[in-house]
């Protein structure tokens, strides 16, 4: 019976406490891609970061609600455009999720923002990214751990947040002292 019930426990309930593997963390240097932009368009990682320091954002896109914590968070970001502007950061946010439904939900998502000048909004069609950088949240109605990083104009991480639970991630502060270091 105890091993009936061990198994058990950890079949069912060791998943939903698993914490993020990432394979990026402050220090190391960023893990470049091609970010395929919300309206067709592509942009490279190395473009953004190389001008100006850079704010990434993983958002949990599509896990087959619209996440009320994403939409909270990047209407603060949004929000506080200036502040980033004043460091002359440039901020991407990525929305992950499948292919087949990504665009049209990224879309419905993002119908309530106006994103200023130097934001970026980004697909991430079946987990691609999010899988590079070990972000991939895998149980039932997740997609990915919500995470930030500030990336300086070398390419190095000089700050990360990646979150085990739907709330507790990065906010407007944390970042703007991340960028005041720089």
């Amino acid at each position: 019976m105890k091993t009936i019930i061990t198994i058990l426990f950890t079949l069912f309930f060791v998943p939903a406490f698993s914490q993020p593997q990432a394979t990026v963390k402050t220090g190391d240097k960023i893990i470049d891609f091609n970010a395929q932009l919300i309206d067709g368009s592509e942009v490279a990682l190395d473009k953004l970061y190389e001008e100006s320091p850079l704010v990434l954002i993983v958002l949990r896109g599509w896990p087959e609600y619209q996440c009320p914590v994403c939409t909270r968070q990047v209407g603060e970001f949004v929000g506080e455009a200036e502040q980033f502007k004043k460091y002359g950061a440039k901020v991407l946010m990525i929305y992950p999720g499948p292919s087949e439904v990504l665009q049209e939900k990224a879309e419905e998502f993002t119908e309530d923002f106006t994103f200023p000048e130097g934001f970026y909004f980004a697909l991430d069609p079946n987990y691609s990214m999010v899988n590079k950088y070990g972000l991939r949240w895998d149980a039932s109605k997740e997609t990915a751990y919500p995470s930030t990083f500030v990336i300086d104009t070398a390419g190095e991480v000089l700050f990360s947040k990646v979150s085990s639970s739907h709330g507790g991630r990065a906010d407007v502060e944390e970042v703007v002292a991340a960028l005041e270091e720089l």
